[in-house]
């Protein structure tokens, strides 16, 4: 079974010197409606337009949604 975009991007929490990447991950793990099972793309991508806190921007997303998908 592939691991959802949330598995993926959990391994980003808790760095020493926070980034982007691990404010998105911190806030998507606070965030109990995000939608933790998602492999999809647009269900995502329209989670984080319409309802994610706003450190979950749509750019880092995109940024880490690559990465997620070269793995």
């Amino acid at each position: 079974m592939e691991r959802s975009f949330y598995q993926f991007a959990l391994k980003y929490r808790g760095k020493l010197e926070a980034d982007d990447y691990s404010r998105f991950a911190e806030a998507m793990f606070l965030d109990h409606s995000f939608p933790k099972t998602a492999t999809d793309f647009d269900r995502l991508s329209k989670y984080i337009e319409e309802k994610a806190h706003p450190v979950m921007k749509a750019s880092t997303f995109d940024d880490m949604w690559e990465e997620y998908t070269g793995e």
